[in-house]
């Protein structure tokens, strides 16, 4: 009996010790998982931000480029209203002056 109930307790500490084991490979594994999956999500969310920060510099640079051809076609549009009327001017400004140089001469 002595030794049927010292065989039980030997066989239970045994038994224990397996279910530790076997507890200890399960948290190792569980928290080797955890970690391969946070390295893949970092991983993931590192990438949307690069294609995030991309699309927006894309979209950055495409609208400053429509801006640049406003700005130039509108300063183009202003510099030929500019032209013309100094062109339509042109022709009284140089009138003044040669008025104004025969005056001159018959003071």
């Amino acid at each position: 009996m002595k030794t049927e109930v010292l065989k039980s307790i030997k066989d239970s500490e045994e038994e224990y010790k397996k279910i530790i084991s076997t507890a200890l490979e399960e948290k190792k594994r569980t928290i080797a998982d955890a970690e391969a999956e946070a390295g893949n999500l970092i991983a993931k969310a590192q990438k949307d931000a690069e294609e995030y920060k991309n699309k927006r510099i894309a979209d950055a640079r495409s609208e400053a480029e429509k801006n640049f051809a406003k700005i130039v076609k509108d300063g183009g549009q202003h510099a030929e209203a500019l032209r013309k009327r100094a062109t339509e001017n042109l022709d009284k400004a140089a009138n003044m002056l040669v008025e104004k140089f025969k005056v001159k001469l018959n003071v």
